[in-house]
C-alpha cells in the first residue's frame, strides 16, 4: 500500500501518466490525419479531457512535493478521467441508439468563449465528422467503446492511488 501511496509523490510516475496520455493523442492524430477517420463533437470533447489528464501529469511531475500543486493534480487528473468517461458512455449510447438518426451532433464545440479550443488550434479540436458513424473498430469494438476503457483505466488508477493515501494516513 506504501508503493501506491508513494507514487503521487514520485515525478516519473506523474511523467509517465503525461507520457501515456500524449502517446493516446498521438495516436488520435494519426487516426484523424493518416487513416482519415475524422473526429466527432463527442471525440473532440473526450481529446480535451485527455489534454486535461495531460496537464494533471505536467502540473504533478513539477509539483509532486507541494500539496496544493498536487491537489491540483489529482482534480486536473480527477476530472478529465470521469468527464472523458461520461462522455465515451454518451457517445456509445448515441452509435448504439436503435433510432440513431434521431441523434444529431454539433459541428461547433461548446468551449467556453475565454477558450475557444476549435478556433485557437483548429487541427486539433475541429470537429469534421458525425457522432453515430462507425468507421474504425478493434476486435469488434469501437473507439468510443475502446475510450469507456481507457478513461476507466485512468478513473480507477486514480481512485486506487487516493485510496492507499487515505489509508497509509490512517495506519500512521
Amino acid at each position: 500500500m506504501k508503493f501506491l501511496s508513494d507514487l503521487s509523490v514520485n515525478t516519473r510516475a506523474w511523467q509517465l501518466l503525461s507520457l501515456t496520455v500524449f502517446a493516446l493523442e498521438l495516436s488520435a492524430l494519426y487516426f484523424q490525419y493518416v487513416m482519415g477517420l475524422a473526429p466527432c463533437i463527442m471525440c473532440i470533447y473526450q481529446r480535451t479531457a485527455l489534454w486535461g489528464i495531460f496537464f494533471a501529469g505536467i502540473v504533478g511531475s513539477m509539483g509532486n512535493k507541494n500539496i496544493v500543486l498536487r491537489s491540483v493534480a489529482f482534480t486536473l487528473w480527477g476530472v478529465g478521467a470521469i468527464w472523458g468517461l461520461l462522455i465515451a458512455i454518451e457517445h456509445v449510447e448515441i452509435q448504439s441508439a436503435t433510432l440513431s438518426f434521431l441523434y444529431s451532433c454539433e459541428f461547433v464545440p461548446n468551449f467556453p468563449s475565454w477558450a475557444p479550443l476549435h478556433e485557437w488550434l483548429p487541427s486539433l479540436f475541429e470537429a469534421t465528422g458525425d457522432c453515430g458513424d462507425i468507421n474504425w473498430q478493434f476486435f469488434g469494438y469501437t473507439m468510443p467503446q475502446m475510450m469507456i476503457v481507457v478513461f476507466g483505466g485512468f478513473t480507477a488508477v486514480l481512485v486506487v492511488i487516493l485510496l492507499a493515501q487515505l489509508i497509509n494516513k490512517k495506519s500512521l
